[in-house]
């Protein structure tokens, strides 16, 4: 198999006169990190055998014995790169630790999917899972923030600006159209199909595209590349993107909704005819297991300090610890619009894209298990359905976390599920709690620009 992946990668390597092989990764958190490696005669071997060593402490992870870790190429990630001025071939990779066995690392994102996709196999409920995301982003002209011991301002300038909903806005007042064109004819180039984009609500310049479906591991390195993507794309334009949950007072959040569904022997076992959405009662069970565990899911899901500043009760914000057809103010939505019994799912809608992508769907996914092993019925827990309005008198809704404390109180509490089949293990649960906490105390005692306005002449 070996012989099979460095003969094929060597083709590649030929086909493009490839100089370069760039080694990618991303850290805890979710930041995206690289090496380049100049291509000669016997590298494609040594790296797969020898990695390339790095210090794990700085890219956040918890030190095990010592922070030395090895990054070992996955080539079957392998894509031409096009934004390397010099031909490079960009690869995802997997670490490993420096003991005789070069053991995987347990903190490592993508050994999670593997680990959480492996479970769901074990499990005998399905053979795999497919996943489709729905990027929100802005777009701005321009950006200045900063932070110092006695300043702190960010200053947003946007090309944008319409005085309605811009949901769906056609050029030529859409001006960004064109650029999610290009974005998209290099996600193909890299190996992403795109489903759509369209201009999102956001009247200063949000966008949206959707990528279609595929399995844990796949879809979350996707994320990870159509990121860094975005990213370079907007650099050469000389304009600038964000995914930040809430980026701008007064105007729509940036969410990262997952639609999701099981597969058995190549067959959607979700679909349920003429039931409630079309889902029967192991899709329940599933979506009962997401609900049940919703807050603990939202260290993972809503991992920021500005995410809470998206998730605020009262708008449409997926804030409601419930389900439904047409409620946008439910963490799960039922798509009204899907007719074929093959792409019967839902779209679990609370996470943005400031989450670790792997750690995101793993979780997702070992809390819809969850509901299925133990039969949790949303109904019976009086999670929904609900159509109309949450906030009514009538409906006893509880609510996700009010901030970032809340949710890693929750996980604290609420992690069990996350640990069958060593998916989740005890010391990353605990490190990424601990990276979480820094947040929140770095935010904690720094003076915000708007407290001068509310309590300076006070």
């Amino acid at each position: 198999m070996e012989t099979k992946i460095i003969h094929k990668i060597e083709q590649i390597i030929k086909q493009n006169n490839i100089n370069f092989i760039d080694l990618k990764t991303i850290d805890l958190i979710g930041r995206l990190h690289h090496i380049s490696v100049p291509y000669e005669a016997g590298i494609l071997e040594s790296l797969l055998k020898e990695g390339i060593g790095f210090d794990g402490s700085s890219y956040g992870f918890s030190k095990v014995e010592q922070s030395d870790m090895i990054l070992i190429p996955d080539f079957s990630s392998a894509v031409v790169d096009p934004f390397r001025t010099a031909p490079t071939l960009s690869v995802l990779t997997e670490i490993h630790l420096t003991d005789s066995n070069k053991t995987r690392f347990s903190q490592d994102g993508r050994f999670v999917a593997k680990k959480a996709e492996k479970y769901l196999s074990d499990t005998g409920i399905a053979d795999s899972s497919l996943w489709g995301p729905e990027f929100e982003f802005y777009i701005f002209s321009k950006v200045e923030f900063d932070t110092r011991t006695a300043l702190s301002y960010y200053k947003i300038e946007h090309q944008e600006e319409f005085f309605a909903n811009a949901y769906h806005a056609a050029n030529p007042f859409d001006i960004y159209d064109d650029f999610r064109d290009e974005a998209s004819l290099l996600f193909k180039q890299m190996g992403i199909d795109v489903k759509y984009h369209h201009h999102e609500v956001g009247e200063r310049g949000q966008q949206e595209i959707e990528i279609q479906f595929d399995n844990l591991l796949a879809i979350s390195d996707k994320i990870v590349l159509a990121k860094y993507l975005l990213f370079n794309l907007a650099r050469k334009h000389n304009i600038f993107i964000t995914f930040m949950p809430k980026p701008m007072f007064q105007q729509a959040g940036n969410g990262l909704h997952a639609h999701q569904y099981l597969l058995k022997k190549g067959k959607n076992i979700f679909y349920g005819k003429g039931k409630y959405g079309n889902l029967n009662e192991l899709a329940l069970s599933y979506i009962g297991g997401l609900l049940k565990h919703a807050p603990a899911l939202c260290a993972f899901t809503n991992p920021s300090t500005n995410s809470y500043k998206r998730l605020v009760p009262g708008f449409e914000a997926p804030v409601a610890i419930t389900f439904g057809k047409a409620n946008r103010s439910a963490a799960i939505r039922i798509p009204s619009y899907v007719k074929n019994p093959d792409e019967t799912r839902f779209e679990y809608r609370p996470p943005d894209a400031t989450a670790n992508p792997y750690l995101l769907m793993s979780a997702m996914l070992m809390a819809g298990l969850d509901g299925i092993k133990n039969k949790i019925d949303p109904i019976k827990e009086g999670l929904g359905p609900i159509d109309t309005n949450v906030y009514d008198n009538k409906h006893n809704v509880k609510f996700l976390p009010k901030n970032l404390e809340e949710a890693l109180d929750a996980l604290e509490a609420d992690n069990e599920f996350l640990k069958q089949g060593d998916v989740f293990t005890d010391d990353l649960i605990q490190q990424w709690i601990k990276t979480k906490q820094h947040d929140i105390k770095s935010i904690a005692t720094m003076p915000h620009p708007y407290e001068y306005k509310m309590y300076f002449n006070l």
